[in-house]
């Protein structure tokens, strides 16, 4: 599997150098901001999506080694927010912070938008093997499942922004709400597994 990343990097690229080929043809529509905006925010998304996917797809098909590309995935989905945040702040707003602060508190699409890239900056940053030591194993579990709380703030993000075609955003939905029941489920079944001692603990 280790062997596979170049690949699996180069295909994660994919979406940002197709953005730059549809640019250097100048065929991003007749709005490009929001052609690139929308991109990236979908990009984000599916990144999530599929990062959170891959402990369930690992457990349920017995291939512990697609665990390998979690940490990618989970960078990767924070490179497109990356992207996505900039496009808003630079090429639609031009740095202009005090009417940013007034879109967050006057729309909530933006307010959620927000919120769930915020999320995503101390997963992005104690995502490497120091600081999983310095924090400890169940520390940094407990506070990488923010990542299931960006997923969501995305998606009303999502919603709240397209308000009539609602399709994707909803897909999106029910995508985070099966992995999110999927970790419960597995969380409730460990915690019957214990003792009551150590459940108390």
């Amino acid at each position: 599997m280790r062997r596979l990343k170049p690949l699996v990097f180069l295909l994660c690229l994919a979406p940002l150098l197709w953005l730059l080929w549809k640019g250097w043809r100048q065929d991003l529509g007749a709005n490009p901001i929001e052609f690139i905006t929308h991109a990236t925010g979908d990009w984000t998304l599916r990144f999530l999506v599929i990062t959170l996917s891959i402990t369930p797809l690992r457990k349920l098909s017995g291939i512990g080694q697609f665990i390998v590309f979690r940490r990618m995935l989970g960078l990767f989905a924070f490179f497109y927010g990356c992207l996505h945040f900039t496009t808003y702040i630079w090429l639609d707003k031009f740095f202009d912070f005090p009417e940013m602060l007034k879109d967050v508190g006057k729309r909530p699409f933006i307010t959620a938008g927000f919120t769930g890239f915020a999320l995503m900056i101390p997963l992005a940053i104690t995502s490497t093997a120091g600081w999983i030591r310095r924090l400890g194993g169940k520390r940094w579990q407990l506070l990488h499942r923010l990542v299931y709380i960006s997923a969501l703030a995305g998606v009303v993000h999502y919603y709240w922004l397209v308000k009539s075609d609602v399709r994707l955003p909803l897909l999106y939905g029910a995508m985070v709400l099966l992995l999110l029941s999927y970790r419960l489920a597995v969380t409730v079944r460990r915690t019957r597994r214990l003792p009551a001692s150590a459940r108390l603990s």
